[in-house]
This record gives C-alpha cells, structure tokens and sequence, in this order.
C-alpha cells in the first residue's frame, strides 16, 4: 500500500553545533525499520563524534562541502558527488568549510541511536 509522507520530523543532532536533520523515511517520521532517508543542514564548523554504525550510509551531498574522516582516511564530497560508508568503519563527519553543506542521507537498516555507536 501507498505510504505518502507530508512532512518530515526534525531530529536532535549531535555534534558541536545546531544541525537540522530532517527525517523524511525512518523509524520517527514513518515507523520504517528497512531504511531512513533525512537531508542534512549543518553548519560551518560542525563536527560531530566518531562512530562505527550498524548501517551502511549513502551520503549525496547538495550543496557545500562535507568532509568524511575513517581511521584510514579523510575525503572533502562537494556538491553534486556521494559516498558510501559500510556498516562496521569507524567514520566522523564534519563541515568545517565556510558556507556548511546540506546533504541526503540513507542509512540501511534504518538510523537509531542504539546501533550508531557514537564515541563518548
């Protein structure tokens, strides 16, 4: 059956700063566990913890630059280009560039604070 969304939810962010994550497909806004679907706002300067999630992520960023850091490497994905982060790496994301980035994500099986693992 057709499921339409009219909004998304707006979900707390961690991090440094404000960052708007808007929930369109998800465990909050759908009470869909397969995957979630948000697009990102973040700040100049945002950094949030590291973390090793449960979920692939697939990232296509909009507009500015967000910088992607694993324990073997760090990669600037500008507008227009994506990344794929598996379940399992050690990755932190960030956008210290001057204009922030705003950005989908799709994280598969869908985002929840208890499999994202986020550093203390």
């Amino acid at each position: 059956m057709l499921k339409k969304i009219d909004k998304p939810s707006t979900i707390e962010a961690a991090g440094n700063k404000p960052k708007i994550i808007e929930e369109y497909i998800g465990r909050v806004n759908s009470r869909t566990d397969e995957l979630s679907i948000a697009r990102m706002k973040s700040p100049s300067g945002w950094i949030e913890p590291g973390q090793k999630p449960e979920f692939n992520e697939y990232t296509v960023v909009l507009k500015g630059m967000l910088r992607v850091m694993t324990k073997e490497e760090t990669i600037d994905i500008y507008e227009g280009e994506a990344v794929i982060v598996p379940a399992g790496e050690w990755v932190q994301y960030s956008t210290p560039s001057s204009e922030g980035a705003e950005y989908i994500a799709v994280c598969l099986p869908a985002f929840s604070p208890e499999i994202v693992h986020r550093d203390e």
